[in-house]
Parts: structure tokens; sequence; C-alpha cells
């Protein structure tokens, strides 16, 4: 049976409690054995069938006691209030891995490697995100709270550095930076100086949109 057609455009911004390199990207092991962290996306331009889902936002919040290919992990989603309840549905099928091809997408790997999937929330997601700036803001009032900034090396001077993944199932290019996130609902973070993402992102049913 033929996916739903859909199509998701946004900018993200994603944490890690790896270091700013994040060896996950290179095939490596986890900087510190396990793997906690948060992205969270503003969609620019979607739709899931004839439904639009522009100007929504969702997060996830996820937690692996070792590399993710080893599974075992805890998922979470966060589903903009603002969306109906078609457009959470629609969402919510698409951040946990349905209406997907196998391991097409990062969110498809994420569900597949986790073993505990918490209720999904639909709460206020504030999101701000500079890409070129390297910088970010997340607020979900009374549960998360994250920020994101360049890195800045021994001189006190503004580092920039990019990840180019031209078959990857997340991203093509992003824009790496510093950051930090706080989380106190059914995963927990507590994440200074981590690993920081900025990136478009393009995801449909057989993968990442390359543009």
């Amino acid at each position: 049976m033929a996916n739903v057609d859909w199509y998701v455009e946004g900018v993200e911004f994603g944490s890690c409690n790896c270091s700013y390199g994040c060896p996950c990207q290179f095939e490596g092991l986890p900087t510190h054995g396990n793997c906690r962290g948060l992205e969270v996306v503003r969609i620019e331009r979607g739709h899931f069938g004839d439904l639009r889902l522009d100007g929504l936002c969702v997060a996830l919040l996820y937690a692996w006691p070792g590399p993710i290919f080893e599974g075992n992990g805890e998922l979470q989603a966060i589903v903009d209030v603002r969306a109906t309840s078609g457009q959470r549905d629609a969402l919510v099928k698409i951040l946990q891995g349905e209406e997907t091809d196998e391991a097409a997408t990062h969110w498809w790997v994420y569900h597949a490697m986790s073993s505990t999937v918490h209720e999904v929330l639909f709460e206020p997601i504030e999101f701000e995100c500079d890409i070129e700036a390297r910088t970010a803001r997340v607020v979900i009032p009374g549960m998360v709270e994250s920020t994101g900034r360049p890195i800045v090396n021994p001189d006190g001077e503004v580092h920039r550095v990019r990840i180019d993944i031209p078959d990857g199932i997340e991203f093509e290019l992003a824009e790496i930076g510093s950051a930090s996130v706080q989380a106190n609902g059914a995963i927990t973070l507590d994440i200074q100086d981590g690993y920081g993402q900025f990136n478009i992102l393009r995801h449909s049913a057989s993968g990442v949109v390359k543009r």
C-alpha cells in the first residue's frame, strides 16, 4: 500500500550531549557512550495529503543508553498546540515514522530504535533560529529550555564549521555550534555546551528531498 503523500520543509535546530563534532555524524560512537538530545523544527512549507502544515512547530526528545543503532531508547514527540486535530494526527504519524519508507528518515530510525515511546504532548513551542548566525532559542513552558550559539575559540573568536552529508537521512548541510538544553519531562536533559546543529530540513515519505 502506497504511503500518504507528505512533505515537510523548515528550519531545524538540534542538540545532543556529544562534543561539537557529534561522532554519530561520522559513524562513530557517542562522546559519552550514550545519546540524549532534542530537536525542534519550524515548518515553513508542508502538507500531509491535502492538509497544510505550514507555520507549525514540532519537537522531539530522545535518549539511548548507548549508540542509536543498538536500540532500547526512548522517544517523546511534542506537537504545536495550535495544530488542529487533523494536523496533530498527521504530524504524529510523520514524527513516529509512519507513512514513510523503511529507514528513509531519521524520524523513522529514531522510532524504530526506541523501545519506549512516551505519550505525545501538545504544547506551545516558542522557537527562534538563525541558521547563518548559529543562534537559537527554544521554550516549551514548564518543560524545555534550550539555546544555541556559535562556537568560540580560545582566542575569543567565532569559529565556523559545517557538516555536509550528501546522502544523509536528516540533512544535506548543517551549520554547527554550541547548544545547551534543560528538560524535565518524561525524558530529562541537562546539556551544557554540547553539540548544536542548525539546518534546513526537507523530508518526504521517501527521505531527504535534495535541492
